[in-house]
């Protein structure tokens, strides 16, 4: 007897969940409330969706139709009635997460191992860095999940292994999923209209380190994490691997002299180390001096494709191919005598903090502002001040950041530019002329862009496209890096 399930949400992701389920002789019906979304798959094109105009209504279409599974898109809050509702009917409610796990291990590639990576920040960036470096080393490696490519559409590809990104939505309903290795980034507050408080983001930033099988790695200098690991149910005999930015001790990743090291996966870690790449390998992508965030985010790759098993000198390779996906801390050009950088989608203050990281002091040209998000910007101002020379505020309303940089870093100057025409070729001339040669600019608004674009690729690519033109105009090498 065919097996029926409902699909809630039907974006990428629940058109993903049903096409798996379809191909799998599931029964299978999709309900959405609001407006229906447009098919853009030909094999879920025969699912009936049900358009409901509430949560309410939404929830009882659900039960009325008596699935035995229910799976529901990350785009669904965790305090969705649909939720209690599943448990009081004894319904299985499952994400696309815990959908593919289940699938996978029901079918030919059972134990194909999922290297698993979340956190506020940089999880795009690590899993990249990794894909590159399972390449490199000769595997069949895919990059899924938050990332881009459904999860559920993956699983019967003949990928060796998965570079998975995890969010916080969907690790909140992902159960038996057991990666070979994890690594929860960092925790900074944000999504909390979705998980209620800050305490239970973090909850599910923490789902990912259960059932690990053989490494849990985390940020040696995060007690949060840390205590992640710590607590986490992991399969007997994984291990706790940290990172540092500093000499690496026992069972740890770290930087030596420029050189990213690893005294985790080595013979007799408690007396050597073995080399796996330069800092200067991710010159081509992020310049001479990439951020401590960039740093942490190649260790962590390092440490989950070490280990999954790869050699040193694959680490390496996949270090020197990577690029960054769009506006991540991206070198855009070398021009005007300074290095400018896209970080568009630093949207959040932890973000922007991270990007601006690590920069000399007084070297860093900041262009910030947008939809502040109702953030308080005081702290961020003032673990930034020291990097900066000089700040270009941009944004429909840029008082609250106007405010703060006045009483938080009173010696800084700062330009405000307005939403006139052709403005953010304005927004590079006026960093120019805050700036000094050998300077670094580095867009990273800490706020999202919804006031002035349609999404922060979109200001991304504006910023990129001023650059280039400022770049043609002084006769200066610019493009792509």
């Amino acid at each position: 007897m065919s097996r029926s399930a409902a699909v809630i949400g039907w974006g990428k992701s629940g058109q993903g969940a049903a096409g798996a389920l379809l191909s799998r002789d599931w029964c299978v019906s999709a309900f959405a409330a609001g407006p229906a979304a447009t098919l853009f798959f030909d094999e879920v094109a025969d699912v009936c969706v049900h358009v409901e105009e509430d949560a309410d209504a939404l929830v009882r279409a659900v039960l009325e139709a008596h699935p035995d599974l229910v799976v529901v898109s990350p785009g669904i809050p965790a305090h969705h009635p649909v939720f209690e509702a599943c448990a009081q009917a004894g319904i299985d409610l499952w994400g696309e997460v815990e959908l593919a796990w289940r699938l996978q291990e029901e079918g030919p590639h059972a134990g194909r191992p999922w290297l698993t990576v979340t956190g506020t920040n940089g999880k795009t960036t690590t899993v990249g860095m990794l894909g590159e470096i399972l390449r490199a080393s000769g595997v069949k490696a895919e990059e899924v999940g938050n990332i881009g490519t459904p999860i559920t559409r993956a699983i019967d590809s003949d990928a060796e292994v998965f570079a998975v990104e995890l969010s916080s939505f969907q690790l909140h309903t992902a159960y038996t999923v057991r990666p070979l290795a994890s690594i929860c980034l960092n925790v900074d507050a944000d999504h909390l209209d979705w998980h209620g408080s800050v305490e239970a983001y973090a909850a599910d930033k923490a789902r990912v380190y259960e059932n690990t099988v053989r490494a849990c790695v985390y940020p040696a200098a995060d007690h949060m994490v840390e205590a992640m690991v710590e607590n986490a149910d992991v399969v007997e005999g994984a291990r706790a691997i940290g990172l540092t930015l500093g000499a690496p001790t026992v069972s740890q990743f770290g930087i030596v002299e420029g050189l990213l090291v690893d005294r985790a996966f080595v013979d007799d870690r408690h007396r050597h180390a073995i080399a796996l790449a330069h800092i200067s390998d991710l010159a081509e992508a992020y310049g001479d001096h990439p951020s401590p965030a960039v740093l942490s985010d190649a260790l962590a790759a390092a440490a989950l494709a070490r280990a999954y098993g790869v050699e040193p000198e694959a680490v390496e390779a996949g270090l020197r191919a990577f690029r960054p996906a769009g506006h991540r801390r991206a070198v855009v050009a070398r021009a005007a005598d300074l290095t400018w950088i896209d970080d568009s989608k630093a949207t959040n203050a932890h973000a922007a903090r991270a990007s601006l990281a690590g920069l000399p002091p007084r070297s860093a040209i900041w262009i910030v502002g947008g939809d502040p998000k109702g953030q308080d910007f005081a702290e961020l101002i003032s673990q930034v001040e020291p990097t900066l020379r000089g700040v270009v505020v941009i944004g429909a309303d840029r008082s609250v950041l106007v405010k703060e940089l006045a009483a938080g870093a009173p010696d800084v100057p700062f330009v405000e530019v307005d939403g006139h025409e052709d403005w953010m070729f304005s927004v590079v001339n006026e960093a120019v002329a805050l700036s000094r040669p050998g300077d670094t600019v580095v867009l990273a608004p800490a706020c999202a862009s919804w006031d002035q674009f349609d999404n922060y690729g979109q200001r991304g690519d504006v910023f990129a496209d001023a650059v280039r033109r400022l770049a043609a105009q002084w006769g200066s090498a610019g493009g792509d890096e």
